[in-house]
């Protein structure tokens, strides 16, 4: 009897396992949206009005 429920419960851990292999489809939307954002945020603090580049081309002049 105690081989049987063993053996049943040891089905539906593998049945869970194999369920949750793999990530979801709405986990890899969501992390190409962070990553989309990130990198709007990187582009606009670069070529923005007050951005990297601009700042770099006022002090580049001044000398």
């Amino acid at each position: 009897m105690g081989k049987a429920i063993k053996n049943t419960e040891q089905k539906s851990i593998k049945a869970k396992l194999e369920e949750s292999k793999g990530i979801t489809l709405i986990a890899l939307v969501i992390t190409i949206i962070v990553l989309l954002i990130l990198a709007g945020i990187t582009i606009a603090s670069i070529t923005g009005e007050n951005g990297i580049l601009r700042k770099n081309r006022e002090c580049s002049r001044k000398k």
